[in-house]
């Protein structure tokens, strides 16, 4: 049984609720960082960090799991307080839950999920340090396997890296179209042109954007907060969906568009929770033609496309704030908007590598392989900063009407991890949330029953639930149901 102690400090006016003990205190300070990061000037409501276990490392993940989860309940506890014109409820996490999350929330009955890595992607030994490919995309592969000109294979890609630095086969990989990363130092990361960049963005960057035309569809008028709100979702691995998977839990419509040939069958099952599925290809005049016509009606479009590619499909911002005026437009990045590598390939496990969190892991622990973080925290964390910004932006438009455009990365959420030190000692993990537990669910996805363990965070009156189960990609057709 979780057991409560709590104490209460004043930030800036507003009530925060934390455990005793150092590791709540750093997700206290991790808390008012997404709270001044998200800038909200409606009232912050009183938010309680329950204790628990650590997820296993020298970072302080659960730490960074608990506050960002937290963050996304209070900004919809302030969007609450503005509709009703009450005070905001008040916000509860669960620290082993949220630790849970950040891992899996689904627990498939009588069927497995596939690996999260396909047969080589991994961490490799080069002749000076070590890389990372990630290579889950045909495409990324293929690249990769360009570049070493070997078959596909980990023995004789692990001979074949062997000969390279690792800087030179990050940048070779990354020219050929691939996606990899070499490991560097905390320092090195600090010296690097891309991370002196990346520490002097905003961890989320806000511009008001063109106030909608006419009058905005009301939501929240059912049985929950967000019913009746309509999220276009253009995300892929792994904060984005994440994102949109808690949007869908407060009520909100969410429909996810891919691309034709598109699939993340290790991940699908954990993230289209709630969500509509349907497929369009962009790059055809059709697909466009479809996606501007669902783009009028949306009042949230989350999108993760590196910078500039939207505008290369004639869906740039200008393009977006035209056809939707008062839009929330919420979007993310890999490596940061500005620097050398703005706009470049990138996932979680390579954002480790090359900001020295991996690095940090193994010397901390006196490894010799790169040492990551248990969860991929870094794409967790953003999609729940990344929900933030979208309930944040519809209470600004709640207030004064106009839309607004939000922008965050995962170079910049690792920076906030790394910021808040390493620990002496890894954390103890806490218990695996056991079966059965009140909130838990059994659900009939596209692939089998599965039980998705109950959600970490509680909003006082405003419930989460998923109507919708976890579905296959392109199960739906593109468009909205009926209001």
């Amino acid at each position: 049984m979780i057991s409560r102690h709590h104490v209460r400090i004043e930030v800036d006016g507003s009530s925060f609720g934390a455990d005793d003990g150092a590791m709540t205190e750093v997700g206290q300070e991790l808390l008012t960082e997404f709270q001044r990061a998200l800038g909200t000037a409606v009232p912050s409501p009183p938010v309680t960090l329950s204790d628990g276990g650590s997820l296993r490392s020298v970072f302080a993940v659960s730490d960074l799991a608990q506050s960002s989860v937290a963050a996304a309940g209070a900004s919809l506890a302030s969007l609450v307080a503005l509709g009703t014109g009450g005070d905001p409820p008040d916000v509860t996490v669960d620290r082993d839950l949220a630790s849970a999350w950040f891992r899996a929330s689904i627990r498939p009955q009588g069927w497995d999920l596939p690996s999260a890595w396909d047969s080589v992607a991994g961490n490799y030994a080069t002749d000076d340090g070590w890389v990372r490919l990630h290579t889950n995309a045909p495409h990324h592969r293929a690249a990769a396997m360009g570049v070493l000109g070997v078959p596909e294979g980990r023995a004789a890609v692990a001979a074949a890296v062997g000969s390279w630095s690792a800087e030179e086969l990050e940048t070779a990989v990354v020219a050929a179209g691939g996606a990899a990363a070499a490991m560097r130092s905390l320092d090195d990361w600090k010296r690097h042109p891309q991370g002196r960049a990346v520490a002097d963005e905003p961890l989320v960057h806000m511009d008001r954007t063109s106030a909608a035309d006419g009058p905005e569809a009301h939501f929240g008028l059912g049985d929950q907060p967000l019913d009746g709100l309509r999220v276009l979702d253009l995300t892929r691995v792994l904060a984005g969906p994440v994102a949109t998977r808690l949007l869908a839990g407060w009520g909100a419509e969410v429909l996810r568009i891919d691309p034709p040939d598109w699939d993340e069958p290790a991940i699908t099952p954990e993230v289209t929770l709630g969500k509509r599925c349907a497929r369009l290809d962009l790059r055809m005049s059709e697909g466009r033609d479809r996606f501007l016509e669902l783009l009028r009606s949306a009042d949230v479009l989350v999108h993760g496309y590196r910078s500039g590619a939207l505008d290369r499909l004639d869906l740039g911002d200008d393009v977006r704030d035209d056809v939707r005026p008062g839009l929330i437009d919420v979007s993310l990045d890999a490596y940061g908007w500005t620097g050398p590598w703005a706009g470049r390939r990138g996932f979680d496990s390579l954002i480790q590598m090359s900001s020295g969190i991996a690095d940090a892991g193994r010397r901390a622990v006196g490894e010799e392989r790169p040492v990551p973080l248990p969860v991929q925290a870094l794409d967790h964390a953003t999609g729940y900063l990344l929900a933030a910004s979208a309930v944040t932006g519809l209470a600004l438009r709640q207030a004064g009407g106009a839309g607004s455009r939000w922008r965050t990365s995962l170079a910049r959420m690792a920076g906030v991890l790394i910021g808040a030190g390493i620990l002496s000692e890894p954390g103890e993990a806490g218990d695996e949330p056991a079966s059965p537990r009140p909130g838990d669910v059994l659900e009939q996805t596209s692939w089998g029953e599965a039980r998705r363990i109950g959600p970490p965070l509680v909003v006082d009156g405003a419930p989460l639930h998923w109507s919708l189960p976890a579905r296959t990609l392109g199960s739906d057709q593109a468009r909205w149901q009926d209001r």
